[in-house]
């Protein structure tokens, strides 16, 4: 039986659970690293793209990028990237340690980078060059579509409650997946690619509910 944490302390913060703690102080760690070394330090930023995802250097063999590219996030000029990212794994994610416990949940947020990052790559190799161009970046990272891998399978995992986004924004469980595909459409639809690139974030909806949606999930089911 998974543990239980509690996720709602008498203040109405969120509390995270030891997994995910251990998970927003390992993405803001290594922001702060990437963000004072280059920009304070002097480091160069080429041990930065060495860590990021690239699918032609994937498929050669450097397959660390796969897993690396998620826990990166953009170190200069763009504060708002690892802000959004950590804001949305704090509001959502504590209920679903609760209900999955430790080491489902941890599965679950690598999988669903893989997933996510996967779906991109495939899109990458299947389109026109000229579309991949604009679909995927060069190079593509962050934690962002895990975020709304976390989205869909908390709106799958608790039908029909409603969640206070930011104190502010009460929005449904059904709300919430329209939220996040009219999001990531507009994106789309304005050509507005972030690091991690305009596919991913769909993949990243895929991995929700493959991954996270029911016990055991479709994937497990299949």
């Amino acid at each position: 039986m998974a543990r239980r944490y509690d996720d709602a302390p008498s203040m109405g913060l969120p509390r995270p659970g030891p997994g995910l703690r251990a998970v927003l102080v390992t993405l803001l760690a290594v922001w702060l690293v990437f963000a004072v070394g280059i920009n304070w330090g002097g480091a160069p930023a080429s041990l930065f793209y060495l860590l990021c995802g690239d699918t032609e250097r994937i498929l050669h063999g450097e397959v660390w990028r796969l897993f690396t590219a998620p826990f990166l996030h953009a170190p200069s000029h763009d504060v708002w990237h690892i802000l959004t990212v950590l804001i949305g794994l704090y509001f959502l994610s504590p209920s679903l340690e609760s209900h999955w416990g430790k080491g489902r949940f941890l599965r679950f947020l690598m999988g669903s980078a893989l997933v996510a990052y996967g779906v991109q790559m495939l899109v990458e190799i299947a389109v026109p060059p000229t579309l991949a161009a604009r679909l995927v970046p060069d190079m593509w990272f962050g934690a962002g579509p895990v975020v709304s891998a976390v989205s869909i399978a908390w709106a799958l995992s608790f039908r029909g409650r409603t969640i206070n986004l930011m104190f502010v924004l009460p929005v449904s469980s059904r709300g919430l997946i329209v939220f996040v595909a009219l999001f990531n459409v507009m994106y789309l639809i304005a050509d507005a690619a972030g690091p991690s690139g305009l596919i991913a974030p769909f993949g990243g909806m895929l991995a929700g509910w493959l991954l996270g949606s029911g016990s055991p999930s479709p994937l497990r089911r299949l």
